[in-house]
């Protein structure tokens, strides 16, 4: 079933105008938390689709001892190698607040890992990206962070989760959905048990899922929406993919899903459009125009490069499976133009 019309109409409304209007990074600025020692492909994919898809400036948030190879991959990424094992969340808190303060949404997950020292920053870093109400994106072992402490995310409905099949199937226990439960409702009842964060449910098919309740009073001002709003929708994302699931897709998701958002930021605080469309709808809208291009371009990639395809191979295709989805105007955008310069 076609992702309804008006859905993308709204996606589009996010889309930055190309037309000279605008100035650098006022078309997004996306941070990555994550990169350990074993793990810097995956802050990287996250890192690059979100300039593939259309972010002016993309940060990781690293440990020293993945930057070097992060720094390798691409010149087009800033590297902040401030994760340092041997200090303490006291003396990363300052420089994390100086840098949060300069993006639009930050991702958090992407090749985190499970070490002590990684994991207390990640918290750290929610916990800061929360007081400045930053869009935040939530993805592999952050979800972990997630499972065991709800109160990290609970009623913050500026996140975005984006659980694979095994860690759906984990955060809904720890969450206790009744595993009776129908299967495409799921993604609603983990949704309503974290206060209303949209939950971006993986699968052969991606299921996106807000379901709100009232807010308290905390919550509303935290999130930027009314206390009395209550929000029950669930869009199915059933947009064909590559036939072979590469292990670093989810991490182009998470890249894609943060420009989306940091859109949305842009959006929301008059850079461009009309503010017509409310600031609670933005991490629905965006985790649904993220998981349509992620498909396509996963699509995309397959069909040239069929069983040998590896996630590298999605990123050139980001900006095909865009225009796929959007249409080719899409590149200019639907924001308000300048007389002449479109």
């Amino acid at each position: 079933m076609p992702v309804p019309k008006h859905i993308l109409e709204q996606i589009k409304q996010f889309i930055p105008p190309l037309n000279g209007s605008l100035h650098k990074g006022q078309s997004g600025r996306v941070g990555v938390l994550g990169g350990a020692l074993d793990y810097t492909g995956a802050p990287f994919f996250a890192s690059m689709s979100a300039l593939r898809m259309g972010a002016d400036l993309s940060h990781v948030i690293c440990s020293p001892t993945a930057a070097g190879a992060i720094k390798s991959y691409s010149p087009d990424i800033i590297v902040h190698p401030i994760l340092r094992e041997d200090r303490q969340e006291k003396d990363v808190k300052p420089l994390l607040e100086s840098l949060l303060s300069r993006l639009h949404v930050l991702i958090v997950g992407p090749g985190l890992g499970r070490e002590a020292y990684m994991q207390n920053f990640a918290k750290l870093a929610v916990n800061i990206a929360k007081t400045k109400g930053m869009f935040l994106v939530l993805d592999a072992d952050a979800l972990l962070l997630v499972g065991q402490d709800h109160t990290m995310v609970k009623g913050y409905r500026r996140a975005i989760l984006t659980p694979n099949v095994v860690e759906f199937k984990r955060l809904s226990e720890q969450v206790d959905v009744d595993p009776q439960t129908p299967t495409g409702e799921r993604a609603m009842e983990v949704s309503r048990a974290l206060g209303g964060v949209t939950v971006l449910q993986k699968g052969a098919e991606d299921i996106i899922a807000t379901n709100t309740g009232g807010a308290s009073v905390e919550e509303a001002c935290e999130s930027k929406v009314d206390p009395a709003e209550s929000t029950e929708e669930q869009v199915v994302v059933d947009v064909p993919g590559g036939l072979k699931r590469c292990g670093g897709q989810g991490d182009i998701l998470s890249g894609t899903v943060g420009t989306i958002l940091a859109w949305g930021k842009c959006y929301e605080d008059g850079a461009f459009g009309d503010k017509s469309i409310p600031s609670s709808r933005i991490p629905l809208l965006a985790a649904t125009g993220a998981s349509m291009v992620t498909r396509t371009a996963s699509r995309f990639a397959f069909a040239k490069q069929g069983r040998g395809v590896v996630t590298q191979d999605m990123l050139p295709e980001v900006g095909e499976a865009f225009v796929e989805v959007f249409g080719r105007d899409g590149e200019k955008g639907w924001g308000a133009s300048v007389e002449g310069k479109l």
